[in-house]
């Protein structure tokens, strides 16, 4: 796992710039499918992005944005376990802190975060936007909490298996709260509705930690 992670680590420094031309091509056959779920009508398009996908995604929806939603349309974000600061606090990453930045004070695109303390594989409660110096406003974000919505046993059984862990989010949980990955995903309300009135967890943290918060407003060359 030590060196599953440092080889991710490496590819995502790389590129934190600019995504390689073969990432680029599979990026924007993913946005053409949202692009079409959106055009067909649908009540409510979700993007749901897991650890590191999550930076793709919202690499994505902001780029969507910013060519235009067809009216009427709902498009929601949910990222679970999110690692983006490993790539945002990068001094290269000038158009995801732009994307973020973009993102976060959206007011069209729902988006809700999701991490849990005991998942060691993401920044935990870590607003992505502000903890970045992206902008002043992000996503809900909202806690997990692991120790309190699993069974006891299975918690106890698996709280030292760290990617079994940071794949949590993706199962079933025998206690349940807002978050629960099939209700959010098959069920009968929109991302908003099913966390409408909610707030930030009370650990979310919210202060800059980036010293690099420069933004690249201009389309990047590379």
């Amino acid at each position: 796992y030590a060196y599953y992670l440092m080889h991710l680590y490496t590819y995502c420094a790389l590129n934190a710039r600019a995504y390689p031309p073969d990432m680029r091509a599979r990026l924007d056959v993913f946005k053409t499918r949202i692009r079409a779920a959106l055009d067909a009508g649908n009540d409510e398009v979700l993007v749901v992005g897991h650890s590191i996908g999550a930076q793709l995604a919202v690499d994505i929806l902001a780029e969507l944005e910013r060519e235009g939603l067809p009216a009427g349309t709902t498009l929601s974000l949910l990222t679970l376990g999110q690692a983006i600061p490993m790539v945002a606090c990068l001094p290269r990453a000038t158009s995801l802190r732009r994307n973020l930045r973009d993102l976060g004070r959206s007011g069209t695109i729902d988006w809700v975060d999701v991490s849990a303390p005991n998942d060691g594989a993401c920044f935990a409660l870590c607003d992505p936007v502000t903890t970045c110096g992206a902008g002043d406003s992000g996503p809900l974000v909202y806690s997990a909490a692991f120790s309190q919505t699993m069974d006891p046993a299975r918690y106890a059984a698996e709280k030292n298996r760290f990617f079994d862990q940071h794949f949590q989010y993706l199962k079933a949980f025998e206690r349940p709260r807002l978050y629960d990955y099939f209700a959010i995903t098959a069920g009968p309300l929109r991302l908003a509705e099913r966390f409408s009135g909610a707030a930030n967890s009370p650990s979310a943290r919210t202060r800059c930690y980036n010293k690099h918060t420069s933004v690249q407003d201009a389309p990047d060359p590379s």
